[in-house]
């Protein structure tokens, strides 16, 4: 089996039998590292706890959007762990815009949203670091705007949907998108694929997150983004080593994994 890194999974979601279970099967399942990105302060400490105890897990500090707005204490500290550990962690992240929340609340009030996410911007210029991302549709457009602002090039779209017009932009900004295993049955994701260039794609399971199609009712395990893989070499029309050699070398250069051994 040919390894592969999954890009983007949320290890704290996980109840903590299956986790266990789940990182004990790793090295069956060629599952090389896991990018473990973060939700609010204490899943940022949880991630660097466990980091520092399985030198497979990388973790990524940020805060998700897509919940009710941190305190200002909480923002402040997730910045202050985020300066103490730069060297230790791989990416700020996840971080963005609350778009699925907007869906159901559309009174929500983007601008403090934006302020928040241009604050961890600010802080991945200064630190040089990758970003994880967090936006879709409408909001990936907001977001190149702040990414081409800050000048950051080293920007991470997890899960990706947008219009032709987005992907074309973040094609020409050198931007890094992940899918899903979704891609085995979502059209959508199958025309994503075909557009978007092989060596700006990565692979993620975004778990614990459920999937339908052939993992309906099953727990999402990193172990399968080795089929997401077979999917992309389909729909690229390249070999499947080919794909997995570009898809691996994809994460470790953006997250620069081999300055972090």
């Amino acid at each position: 089996m040919n390894p592969i890194i999954d890009a983007h999974i949320h290890l704290d979601l996980y109840e903590e039998s299956f986790r266990k279970q789940m990182l004990s099967e790793l090295d069956q399942n060629s599952i090389i590292h896991l990018i473990a990105v973060s939700n609010d302060l204490n899943s940022c400490l949880k991630n660097l706890t466990w980091s520092m105890q399985e030198q497979r897990i990388k973790p990524a500090l940020g805060f998700h959007p897509e919940q009710s707005l941190p305190s200002k204490e909480e923002a402040e500290k997730i910045a202050d762990l985020i300066r103490r550990y730069e060297k230790h962690i791989v990416a700020i992240g996840e971080v963005g815009l609350p778009y699925y929340t907007r869906q159901d609340h559309p009174e929500i009030h983007v601008p403090p949203y934006l302020d928040l996410l241009e604050h961890f911007l600010r802080l991945a210029n200064e630190l040089d670091k990758p970003v994880v991302l967090h936006a879709i549709y409408e909001d990936a457009d907001l977001v190149c705007d702040l990414l081409e602002k800050h000048q950051i090039n080293h920007a991470h779209f997890h899960w990706f949907k947008g219009s032709p017009s987005t992907i074309k932009r973040m094609i020409n900004n050198r931007f890094f998108i992940s899918v899903t295993p979704d891609c085995l049955y979502e059209e959508e994701i199958h025309d994503l694929i075909k557009q978007y260039p092989l060596d700006l794609i990565m692979v993620e399971t975004d778990g614990p997150w459920p999937f339908d199609g052939p993992f309906e009712h099953l727990a999402t395990h990193p172990k399968m983004i080795h089929d997401s893989v077979r999917k992309i070499s389909e729909l690229k029309n390249q070999a499947i080593e080919t794909v997995y050699d570009l898809l691996y070398k994809n994460t470790v250069k953006f997250y620069r994994l081999n300055r972090n051994e």
